[in-house]
């Protein structure tokens, strides 16, 4: 298989980056997906929400192979890990990053050293180098150069955020999984990371796959929303089609106490979004 191949296409002719088809997962007699499936495209940044206890990160972490799939096919960048050697599989691996919920930062080691592990793993760089391209990532991120040498328990809850995230870059990836990547974070360092995000989206053509709570980060930096639920993706768009779409654990996330106003970029909100701001007594 040509490990350079890159997308397939839908019918409508989108980049497929990501694909899950008929995936089922389970933990004994529980099945937490049955049959779902999911496309994600070229270029855009994907949420994916669901109530608690739904199995968003259970997808995710299948799709990175982290879990056993009872059936169904997943492809990356147009390849099935399935049907690739070990090669084949590191070569795809490296095109792959992920942040995981809380960081998951090596305690022991430095900010630099964190973002030098996948270089390690699968590079055979000498030091110097991959000094210089630890510092490069930290300094796309957002970090202060003396970052580098902190520990993570020297550093806040955003700035392990951000240690993290440009460890998920260190290999150069097309396709990047965040897990939550907003938790924990206070209302501002939230937005500021959304806004990271997007902007190495565009800078970098990244294609990311958010799993998040966040309503800030679907309405603000998301292109498209995937809701998970009864086992599988029960609806995905835009935040209009989430806002339209009929079901009352939808209506209540997006529409709620909690949910907030947007403005598309014709400057005119829409008759649901109206609906969702008169809701909340705006």
């Amino acid at each position: 298989m040509d490990e350079q191949q890159t997308t397939t296409k839908d019918e409508a002719g989108r980049d497929i980056v990501l694909s899950a088809r008929d995936v089922t997962v389970g933990f004994g007699s529980k099945i937490v997906l049955d049959n779902l499936n999911l496309n994600i495209y070229k270029g855009e940044i994907l949420g994916f929400v669901g109530a608690s206890g739904t199995g968003k990160s259970v997808l995710m972490r299948t799709v990175l192979r982290l879990l056993p799939r009872r059936s169904g096919q997943i492809k990356i960048l147009g390849q099935d890990f399935d049907e690739l050697n070990e090669p084949q599989r590191n070569a795809l691996d490296m095109r792959l990053g992920v942040l995981f919920q809380q960081g998951a930062l090596f305690s022991s080691l430095t900010v630099k050293e964190n973002i030098q592990v996948p270089m390690r793993e699968y590079l055979d760089l000498p030091p110097a180098l991959m000094d210089e391209l630890a510092h490069l990532k930290i300094r796309l991120v957002g970090l202060a150069a003396d970052a580098a040498d902190k520990y993570p328990s020297e550093l806040s809850g955003g700035m392990i955020k951000r240690a993290a995230l440009a460890r998920a870059l260190a290999l150069d990836p097309e396709l990047v999984f965040l897990d939550e990547p907003t938790s924990g974070l206070d209302p501002i360092g939230a937005a500021e990371f959304d806004e990271l995000i997007a902007k190495l989206r565009d800078t970098l053509g990244l294609t990311v796959y958010m799993v998040t709570h966040d309503l800030d980060s679907l309405f603000s930096v998301c292109d498209r929303i995937a809701v998970l639920g009864k086992k599988k993706v029960m609806v995905e768009g835009t935040i209009e089609d989430m806002l339209a779409y009929d079901d009352p654990w939808v209506q209540a996330y997006f529409k709620g106490k909690r949910a907030r106003s947007i403005v598309p970029q014709d400057g005119h909100a829409s008759a649901d979004i109206r609906l969702a701001q008169d809701s909340r007594g705006k």
